[in-house]
């Protein structure tokens, strides 16, 4: 491997030219050698193409012809990307000078690790961690996801408490480090997906191919969050609950796939008539739609996905339990309680 490695921060931009006048500065003012910034455009229909052109003619502009969404506008864009790690960056991300050095030598020293993310605080409340991966992200075994300095809902303070270089299950895609090699080698984000935890079912697929996935907190980034859809949108609600099934059917093993889709399933239905009781019919009509559109997909779409293409490996970041009943039922409101009292 080179000793200066190539690097390449891709944003992929969809109608956000507000995003990129305001945290591309701190893009474009990062510090590391050998790199390389390229935003990659959805067929944006406002002036950011422009705007780039006349103000950043250092960054390389990738125009996709449609809007592809996030898995299959990045596989475009990084089919024509050469460097040895990508860093995936929302475009609603403001990045410290040196963010990319610590993740950088991590993965030099370490060939076992395919991917990590920078610690995610909150662009607003910086004291805060953000929703999309905070310190790094863990699943539990029905399928949700949650990360160390966020629960379901609830954010935690950044105190230093997850400060600590380590492995998780997923790496955010809101600030994904990953080598360029093992992205094309297991064939990049699952395009069926076309937004919301694809980089969870790639994460899970590069744990399955023997690599590991680790947060780097030494890396710090500030997220807006909910830049495209913002929570409690409908789509967004569709998307999350039919690409967490269709990641599960896909990734679970034959033995635990035939118990954990049925409780899925039953969850998902205590979960929507919850919505519709307090209120929120669009919420409890998104998560009907999900289940027939997973249904749909297992019978007809199948082959369009990205199954695990090597032998399976032991997962780290995997909680053994039930997070729902733990947190709703238990009161255990933080990653802390969760992991270290269920071990």
């Amino acid at each position: 491997m080179n000793s200066v490695p190539r690097v390449a921060i891709v944003i992929l931009n969809w109608n956000g030219r507000k995003y990129l006048e305001q945290f591309l500065p701190s893009v474009t003012a990062s510090t590391c050698a050998n790199l390389e910034v390229v935003v990659a455009d959805n067929a944006s229909t406002d002036d950011s193409v422009i705007f780039l052109q006349q103000h950043y003619p250092q960054v390389r502009i990738i125009r996709l012809e449609k809007n592809f969404g996030f898995a299959k506008g990045y596989n475009l864009a990084l089919k024509e990307v050469s460097a040895d790690y990508y860093a995936i960056l929302n475009s609603d991300v403001e990045v410290e000078a040196g963010w990319l050095q610590p993740m950088v030598t991590l993965l030099q020293q370490h060939t076992e690790i395919a991917a990590c993310q920078p610690k995610i605080l909150s662009y607003h409340n910086r004291k805060m961690f953000e929703y999309a991966g905070a310190a790094g992200g863990w699943l539990d075994k029905y399928g949700y996801p949650f990360a160390k300095g966020r629960v379901f809902d609830i954010c935690e303070e950044d105190k230093g408490q997850y400060d600590q270089c380590e492995p998780v299950f997923w790496a955010s895609g809101a600030a994904l480090f990953i080598r360029a090699s093992v992205f094309h080698e297991q064939k990049g984000f699952d395009e069926y997906f076309f937004a919301h935890q694809e980089e969870i079912d790639l994460c899970w697929r590069i744990q399955l191919a023997g690599y590991k996935i680790y947060s780097c907190p030494a890396a710090v980034v500030y997220h807006v969050g909910g830049g495209t859809l913002p929570k409690g949108n409908s789509l967004k609600t569709f998307l999350n609950f039919r690409n967490n099934r269709i990641m599960l059917s896909k990734n679970l093993p034959l033995s635990k796939k035939l118990w954990v889709m049925p409780v899925r399933n039953l969850l998902d239905a205590i979960s929507a008539w919850k919505g519709l009781l307090s209120g929120d019919g669009g919420y409890f009509i998104a998560v009907i739609r999900a289940q027939v559109a997973f249904i749909k997909w297992w019978l007809f779409h199948k082959r369009k996905s990205v199954f695990p293409i090597t032998t399976r490996k032991p997962l780290t970041g995997y909680l053994d339990k039930n997070i729902a009943w733990l947190h709703f039922v238990k009161k255990k409101l933080f990653f802390t309680e969760i992991v270290n009292k269920t071990k």
